[in-house]
């Protein structure tokens, strides 16, 4: 974004907008505690004058240290389009029969083939390594959860917030009088920071892995683990007046009573920031029911919204008053399931792009720009709520509404950037073909969207159509790259590792317990010499790393090998059956990987057959009642397997060398059609061997 165009929003921000800063710590899954001080807003405040002011001396300076190319650029813009999830076969099958016209219009240009995903194949994982060019050893994102060593408790792996180290207490208030450190634990640089540090404009849209933004010359649109307003991975609310409806995963169940046609409750909002005691701020909701026209009248906060059945609301504003002058501003969805009994669905309070309570892009105001230039969107990182499918809070049609809403945001926004970008890099990222295969790739062949998989993709050319139409990228200044960072395999059976490592005698228990509960709880770790947490593998109780570890160093790798193998050998009587059983392989981290933060890395990584994928009770460090279980959630597919299964896909307006590619070569490629030499951290290597 050109400087005059930068300071223009930093004025807007400042004299218009004057929003709230805040900070948060993200747990895993949920937990996050907003803070909001007099202190950030009042730098933030002193930020814009103080950037106003000394605006010509920073543009200078920025001009003097300005790198130059080493070499000959021989692009002038590339466009990055992320398909998350897209799998090359079917992919290659969908072009056969002449569905994808504008994939196969792309390949006959350039060429396509597979893109090797990252070990293991994990979204944070794999777009992490697209970022930096390196593998997880040398960015150190190994899974969406870590271990914290010393407390044997899960940890968001991307991101982390310590508090304020002081706070004045009022009484039940609390002002934080120092900064919160909020920061993004992904290691090593991007290749779009190095591109902007030899003068090519870079602009980044919702790329996971990316929140807090970096600060870097360029504009940045964070995705993956920025929160919602609550401080979760997405929380939904769901209004109901039936009252043998139970708890939900994933959201929070109000019930409610009619009397005339007329229901009166409350949206509960995130914790008030300035109290001590964590008290919520709600919003009451009055909702009167119109049963002839099947519509519902909805009054909260201010605003008046008329709901009709089975349809998403518009973006509704919320705003929640912490303290006068001190409001957390929210946006959501509202989608009116039915009448009798009446259920209402109310998607996770995103963060409100326009007046964000936390950065969310780098510029600050880049968000604000684009809330206010094509109205609200989406902003939570995880955005499609699964998890309410998954509970049957939506329905399937509401599901694939729900992701047409946010495709048709994200599309807009992509535009908006592209005609900005006459020369430099745009990367941006959509999400919807990776969300529908998780929740359709097992699909009855009689349910009626036993199709959404493909139509996702029909989708997905049509974006692409529309991207050919508008550059030229036959132009040899103009490169297009289309890329996934992994493919999809159905998720049939889930692999109790915990389970499997109790009865196996390396994992032992508290007395009088009879499973591991919950992030690990009951474990005696004076007995334990393995556990399992998260999507990607094992841990060793190593001596000196973890708190109570029991392993010693001499003993680790007699212990690893002895994992591997029996791990190899596990059988799954009620399986699919087939030459492999529900682990494929199992990989020594250390025999893969060299990197300066292998020890950020579980100890082994668990390379699942296709059909086969860690349970949802080992993701949360905790263990079911079998060894091998049947999935049966609605999340049916999935990737968290042997990455030899899941490649992902590269498509290419220009040749390349696509044998053996890897999604870590796309970023030294970049560079190095930008003329600008990857740094040595960087383990992937250019694949711009064809020159034109």
């Amino acid at each position: 974004m050109k400087n005059s165009r930068l300071l223009g929003l930093l004025v807007l921000v400042g004299l218009l907008l004057l929003p709230r800063l805040a900070q948060a710590y993200v747990g895993p899954g949920a937990g996050f505690a907003f803070v909001t001080s007099f202190f950030l807003l009042l730098s933030t405040l002193l930020l814009v004058l103080l950037a106003m002011i000394t605006w010509p001396v920073r543009l200078l300076w920025r001009l003097i240290r300005r790198r130059r190319a080493p070499g000959v650029p021989r692009v002038r813009r590339v466009v990055i389009l992320g398909l998350d999830g897209l799998d090359p076969q079917r992919l290659s099958r969908l072009m056969e029969q002449g569905r994808l016209p504008s994939f196969s219009r792309l390949a006959q240009m350039g060429g396509f083939g597979p893109l090797a995903t990252t070990c293991p194949a994990i979204s944070p994982v794999a777009w992490s390594t697209f970022a930096t060019g390196a593998d997880p050893s040398h960015h150190g994102i190994f899974d969406f959860l870590a271990p914290s060593r010393k407390v044997y408790r899960p940890r968001l792996s991307s991101t982390e917030l310590l508090p304020p180290r002081r706070a004045l207490r009022l009484g039940p208030l609390s002002l934080p009088l120092s900064r919160p450190r909020l920061r993004l634990l992904r290691r090593s640089v991007t290749f779009w920071s190095i591109l902007a540090r030899h003068g090519v404009p870079c602009h980044v849209l919702r790329v996971p892995i990316t929140f807090p933004p970096e600060r870097f010359d360029g504009t940045l649109l964070s995705a993956m683990c920025v929160p919602d307003l609550l401080g979760t991975q997405g929380s939904f609310t769901y209004f109901t007046s039936d009252e043998e409806e139970g708890e939900r995963i994933g959201g929070r169940v109000i019930r409610v009573q009619i009397e005339q046609d007329r229901v009166v409750s409350r949206l509960p909002g995130p914790p008030n920031p300035l109290r001590r005691d964590g008290r919520t701020l709600d919003l009451t909701l009055h909702a009167r029911l119109q049963r002839e026209q099947g519509r519902v009248r909805l009054r909260i906060g201010g605003e008046r919204v008329t709901l009709r059945l089975g349809r998403f609301s518009d973006w509704v504003a919320l705003r929640f008053r912490a303290f006068p002058g001190f409001v957390l501003h929210g946006i959501c969805r509202f989608r009116l399931a039915s009448l009798e009994p009446f259920r209402l669905y109310v998607t996770p309070i995103n963060l409100d792009p326009r007046r964000p309570s936390l950065p969310i892009s780098h510029p600050f105001v880049l968000s604000v720009f684009l809330g206010k230039l094509l109205g609200p969107f989406a902003t939570l990182g995880l955005a499609e709520d699964t998890w309410a499918l998954n509970e049957g809070v939506l329905d399937e049609q509401g599901f694939l509404d729900q992701l047409k809403l946010h495709e048709t945001e994200r599309e807009r926004m992509f535009f908006a950037m592209l005609r900005r970008t006459r020369r430099g890099m745009l990367a941006c990222v959509f999400d919807g073909t990776d969300r529908v295969q998780h929740m359709f790739l097992r699909a009855p062949t009689d349910s009626p969207h036993a199709d959404a998989v493909d139509r996702v993709y029909e989708r997905a050319d049509g974006l692409l159509g529309k991207l050919l139409a508008q550059v030229d990228f036959v132009d040899p200044r103009n490169l297009l790259l289309v890329l996934s960072d992994h493919g999809f395999a159905p998720f049939e059976r889930g692999v109790n590792l915990n389970t499997w490592l109790v009865r196996q005698g390396y994992m032992a228990l508290e007395p009088g317990r009879e499973r591991v509960g919950q992030q690990l709880e009951g474990v005696d770790w004076s007995r334990t010499r393995a556990y399992a947490l998260g999507l990607s593998g094992i841990y060793l109780n190593l001596a000196g790393r973890e708190a109570r570890g029991v392993v010693t160093r001499e003993q680790a790798d007699p212990l690893l090998l002895e994992l591997k193998q029996r791990l190899e050998r596990l059988e799954d009587p009620d399986g699919p059956g087939g030459e492999d059983g529900p682990i494929r392989r199992v990989l020594v981290t250390r025999g893969i990987y060299r990197g300066p933060f292998l020890d950020d890395a579980p100890d082994l990584i668990v390379g699942y057959s296709r059909g086969y994928r860690a349970s949802w009770d080992t993701a949360r460090g905790t263990a079911g009642e079998q060894v091998v279980e049947p999935n049966q959630r609605h999340w049916g597919g999935d990737h968290c397997i042997d990455p030899e299964l899941v490649p992902g896909v590269l498509l290419s307006s220009r040749p390349l060398r696509f044998e053996g590619a890897s999604i870590a070569d796309v970023a030294p490629t970049v560079l190095d059609l930008f003329g600008v030499q990857a740094p040595e951290q960087m383990t992937g290597s250019s694949l711009a061997e064809v020159r034109s």
